[in-house]
């Protein structure tokens, strides 16, 4: 039974650093590295018809060349409300409209805005490894009150206290890998 609760434990903080880790890689690709990609916008909100909708429900993304993004909204009529949302997001991208697609093209980032998205990157990646961390102690916090209930043994608990540090690490390591990954991207030319 104390093996369950245990395992049990373990898999939710698991999870939860799972999903943290994955939030951040999303946040990084939010962040734009002077090549054209459409995880920049499919996620932005538009105001569609009285709701608001991610723009990844409303058009399609293509990528011409390196510097250009061409967005084809499946309703024409939702061009402007696009357009509407990508000027709110000030992305420091100006969308052209020609009624039937929008064209967004990337300019090239000078050194300073570079070095500006490396520290929101890697404040990113921090707010990733304090989700990651909560995790941890909340599992702790679980396994903690299984010794104090006489669920488990207190060596059982050191036992998957050390495996939740070590799953920790790990998830930890991967959050460091994708911010290396992105500030390369971010950096070169």
């Amino acid at each position: 039974m104390s093996d369950e609760l245990i395992q049990v434990i373990l898999d939710e903080a698991t999870e939860q650093m799972a999903k943290a880790v994955e939030h951040a890689k999303q946040e990084f690709a939010g962040i734009r590295t002077g090549r054209a990609t459409s995880a920049l916008v499919e996620k932005l909100p538009v105001e569609y018809y009285g709701s608001e909708v991610p723009m990844q429900q409303l058009a399609s993304f293509s990528v011409p060349d390196a510097r250009q993004l061409v967005i084809s909204p499946f309703d024409k009529g939702a061009i402007e409300a696009i357009e509407r949302a990508i000027r709110i997001a000030d992305l420091g991208l100006s969308p052209s409209n020609d009624g039937v697609v929008m064209r967004l093209v990337f300019p090239p980032l000078t050194t300073e805005r570079r070095r500006e998205f490396v520290r929101l990157v890697k404040s990113m990646a921090e707010d990733g490894k304090v989700s990651i961390r909560n995790a941890r102690r909340s599992g702790r916090q679980d396994l903690e009150e299984l010794d104090k209930a006489g669920d488990a043994s207190s060596d059982d608990v050191q036992r998957a206290s050390k495996r939740l540090d070590d799953v920790t690490h790990s998830y930890e390591a991967q959050i460091d890998e994708s911010l290396a990954h992105k500030e390369r991207e971010l950096l070169e030319d």
